[in-house]
Parts: C-alpha cells; structure tokens; sequence
C-alpha cells in the first residue's frame, strides 16, 4: 500500500510538472492573443502510412479520493474518454479539446479536463473548468458535484471559447441525487476558464443528459445550449438556453420540443446554416407497443436565433444493432442511435451514424443522409464504409470550405480470432460529392478489450472531427495496447486530402481507392427485428441513466449484465 500511495505521487507530480511545461511551451504567459496563422500542412510523407499523431492527454492530475464519497463503482484510473475539440474562427491555430478524465464504470468521471494548442494541433497544454469537486468546483455553481460527463466545446467568432458539461451527485432517480447543466468561458483560447454558470438545476425527479454547445458563426456574442431533460417514466423533451452577450448571462432554460407523453430525446445539438437559420438535430425514442420502442433523427429550425421553433421534420429512422466483440459477444458501449451533423458552406446539412439495414441487421455499417434545402429534405441513406463484411461504429463528421465532407470511425477489420483481444482500428473517409469516397487510417490497430467498462468497451459515446482550411482534424480516444494501468489516451491527427490526391494510385493501399456510396431502404418490420431494435434503444439509455425505467419498454431486452 505504501508503495502505492507513493507512485501515486510520483506520476501525480509528474504530470503538473509536464503541464507546467506544455504551458511554458504553448503560449501560455506574457498576455495578450497569438497571432492570427493559419497551422501548416503536415509535410508530405508515405501515403500508405496514417498520419501522424500528436499526443493531448497525459496522466490524471486528480489525488485518489478528491470527490469525495463516491458512487459505488469502478474507477479507470489515467483513463480518458469521450473527447470533443472545436477551432478557433479568429485564430485557425488555436483549438481547445475537452474529455473526461477518470472515468467510472456506471457513470460520469472524477472531472473533465481541456487542453488548448496554439500550433494546430501538435502541441497541447492542460487546463480544466471547475465543473466537480476534482477540478476545484464548490456550493458557488450550484453543487459540489461528485462527477462530471458529456464534455463539449464551441468557440465563437469573437475568439470566446464556452465548455459545457453535465454534473451530478448520486445515482439516477435514487433519493438525494442532484443534477446540473453548467458552462463555463475562456477568454484566453482556453488557457483558463471562468466560474460555471448554471443553466438547470434538478434533483431527484429529472436528470439532464447529452447538452452539447454551438457558438453562432454568423453571430458574435451568441451561443446555444440545448440538452434532454429526462423522467424515469421515459418523458424527455429538449431543453435549451442561449447567450447573447458572449456567456456574460444565460436566458433561462426553456423547453423547445415536446416528443409526447411516453417518447424522448437524446443527442440534442444545434449547427447554424450560413445564412444564420439554426438546425437542432436529435434522437427521438418513441413507444411502438408491446415492449418495442423505435428510434428516428429529426430536426427542428428557428430563423429567430433560437426564440421559435419549427415542427419536428423526420430525418430517417434509425435500424442500429450496436457493436460487439465477435469472439466473446461483450457488448461495446458506441454510438448506437446517436448521430453526428455538421453544416457545409452553402446551406448544406450532413449527418451520420451507424445503422444494420445495410447488412441486412447483422451489423452495423456507417450511414449518411445529406440535405441541400436546410434540412427540410434528406437524401436516401447510404453506406460509406469500405468494408461492408465487419461492424464499423461511432462516425464523426465534417465539412471543410470547399464543401468537401469528412467522416471519421472506428472498425474491426483488423480483428482476429484470439477471444483475449480485440484489434480496431480509426478511419477516416473523404468525399467531394457524397458519392466516391477516399479511406485512409488514421490510428490502429489498437487492442479494444483494455478499454474502460462501462455498460460496453467505452472509448465515449462520441469523438470529434473538425476541418481547418485544407485539413481534417481527428480528435479521438484510443487505447494504449498491453498498459492496464494507463488504458487510453486522448490524440490529434492532421489529415490533408491534398497529399492522397496528388499520389500515384500505384502507391496507394487499396482501402484509398475511390469506392462508391451504397443507398439501401429501411429493414422489412418483423418481431425479432423490432426486438432487437428495442433492445438497442434500451441499452442506450441504460447505459447513461440506469435508472430509466419507462412502464412501456421491456428492459430485458437491453441484455446488459
């Protein structure tokens, strides 16, 4: 136990010595802002090998203990999961990362960390907004909250950066529990962070899940929080906040959209179209009768900056199985029937996810629906994976000024038949028209069997992808093969499509050929399909909210242990 206590220490030390120095070496003193640069190009190298990657996280600044009495559970030391980056508009070499730091087996982690890179991505410095008790939060915002979740970043025109999280103390819907919404401001491109504001506070009737945050392009000074506010009977209607004077104050949380009396949302986020006109895109999960629930994307459109909202217009349903290791059926906790969106330059809409109706239900492939009308109609969707024989899981989008997409993935075509490990691997895939499609690796292969535990092998319930200039950016969790003790780490890659596009195609391996888009129709309705499909929806929420107990879905069907 001594020796323990004292290599905690050690590695305690050791990485706020290493933040001292990454601040040292980012910028972090002397005032005033970097210049406006645009990050360079990463130099040509061997198209046949990924790009490079720039390491973010490093080890837990967090002392065994610091939140308190928590949770039961089990806690993944120097684990860091669920990542989410966003760019700075008016200094394209500032980006700011956030993730969970420590993360939990049944819910939330010790605290959310961020790093700032003024160099584009390859070098980063550590900060953290004081969201629990580990990152210094006390009664000022609201709570002395025990853990922290779902982190996300936005930056505005104006150079201000807000973080935003969900923080909770207890478990679920049990007695005493208490929940908030909460976002904090950097003024410094992420150096440091202001006292959270608190957007919601509930206690044991209602949790606040999934908010994500969106500055408004075309608007300084304006930012948008929107979140599910969930009851254990299954009700979740969209709530939303927004700032107009740069998250100096906060209007009061309102709700937008109601789904009905036994439906809900989940993953609600807002992208802004270039003519100003907000889209909130999210998950909706809907009663369908003996035990079943059914799962589809909407959108709902405000051309007021958020004060009205159009009706719900449907996206597509969603048929997503979920991802399981092959050998040993353990379940991998992704992002089943949770979509990424992003907006392109001309008022277009891109969003994707993972769905089985192109495998016939065995498995989930990536899928993507596009809309060139701001979101009123959608393209059939269509796969975009190369291998269409292996589960692919969890899309990230983008979309660069040209209007070329991005999607980036995890997939198990590096697996093999050991049941001790499981190789994956992260892509990424590029189109200028929706159509033909270019991969190439991004990270991989890694062993996803050391991954934290958490309702499945979690590396988060979502990763990030942004496009700066010619460049795509990953910003992603992997795990560190073969180390129980440090299991994952958070990177960066650059990604220039140029360099592939310039090579011969004799030098190119055979997953950057150009392959087409496959469309494919919904999955025929059968009663071991809506079972199955049922029982993904109810391992998604069970996953976040353990005490979702809705009279109207079977729970056994989740099959979590």
């Amino acid at each position: 136990m001594a020796e323990d206590s004292l290599l905690s220490q050690i590695r305690h030390a050791a990485i706020i010595c290493c933040v001292v120095f990454l601040q040292a070496c980012g910028g972090g003193g002397g005032g005033g802002s970097p210049p406006t640069v645009m990050p360079p190009s990463p130099p040509p190298g061997d198209p046949t090998l990924p790009d490079p990657q720039y390491r973010v996280s490093y080890l837990s600044p967090f002392a065994a203990g610091c939140e308190g009495t928590p949770i039961s559970g089990t806690m993944y030391a120097d684990s860091e999961v669920e990542p989410f980056v966003a760019v700075n508009p008016a200094n394209a070499a500032n980006l700011i990362g956030v993730w969970q730091q420590d993360r939990w087996s049944n819910g939330g982690a010790k605290g959310l960390l961020a790093a700032s890179s003024f160099d584009g991505g390859r070098t980063w410095a550590t900060s953290m907004a004081a969201f629990s008790h580990c990152t210094g939060g006390d009664t000022s915002n609201g709570g002395d909250f025990e853990r922290a979740t779902d982190p996300w970043v936005a930056i505005g025109v104006d150079a201000i950066a807000y973080q935003i999280a969900v923080a909770f103390n207890g478990q679920t819907f049990v007695a005493g529990s208490s929940n908030a919404v909460l976002v904090s401001r950097s003024l410094d491109g992420g150096r440091s962070w202001g006292a959270p504001v608190t957007l919601i506070l509930d206690g044991v009737d209602n949790f606040n899940d999934k908010e994500s945050i969106t500055a408004d392009p075309t608007a300084a000074g304006h930012a948008y929080a929107v979140w599910d506010r969930l009851s254990a009977a299954g009700h979740g209607p969209s709530y939303f906040s927004r700032t107009t004077n740069g998250g100096t104050t906060w209007e009061a949380a309102r709700q937008i959209y109601d789904p009905g009396p036994t439906s809900q949302t989940i993953n609600n986020q807002i992208v802004v179209l270039a003519n100003g006109t907000l889209v909130m895109f999210f998950t909706q999960f809907d009663d369908a009768g003996g035990g079943n629930a059914t799962a589809s994307f909407g959108i709902i459109r405000s051309t007021d900056k958020g004060l009205t909202w159009s009706e719900r217009i449907v996206v597509t349903g969603v048929q997503a199985v979920g991802a399981r290791d092959p050998e040993t059926g353990t379940f991998v906790r992704d992002g089943t029937n949770l979509g990424a969106i992003a907006a392109g330059p001309h008022n277009d809409i891109v969003v994707v996810w993972q769905d089985a109706r192109f495998s016939g239900g065995v498995h989930d492939d990536i899928a993507l629906t596009r809309s060139a009308d701001g979101g009123l109609t959608w393209s059939t969707p269509a796969r975009i994976n190369r291998d269409p024989t292996i589960t692919a899981f969890e899309p990230s989008v983008a979309v660069r000024g040209d209007g070329t997409i991005g999607v980036t993935y995890f997939d198990l075509r590096s697996n093999t038949p050991d049941p001790l490990t499981l190789p994956t691997d992260y892509w990424i895939t590029r189109s200028s028209d929706g159509i033909t499609w270019r991969e190439s690796r991004v990270a991989g292969p890694f062993d996803l069997a050391i991954a934290p535990a958490s309702g499945g092998l979690f590396l988060g319930d979502y990763q990030a992808l942004i496009a700066i200039g010619e460049l795509f950016v990953p910003f992603y969790a992997t795990t560190n093969t073969g180390d129980l003790a440090n299991r994952t780490d958070i990177f960066a890659s650059l990604v220039s499509s140029a360099g592939a596009a310039a090579a011969s195609v004799q030098t190119l391996r055979a997953t950057e050929l150009p392959m087409r888009a496959q469309t494919a129709n919904p999955l025929a309705a059968t009663p071991e399909l809506a079972r199955r499909l049922s029982g993904s929806v109810a391992r998604t929420m069970l996953r976040r909210v353990p005490g979702w107990t809705p009279s109207w879905l079977d729970r056994a069907s989740a099959q979590i242990p």
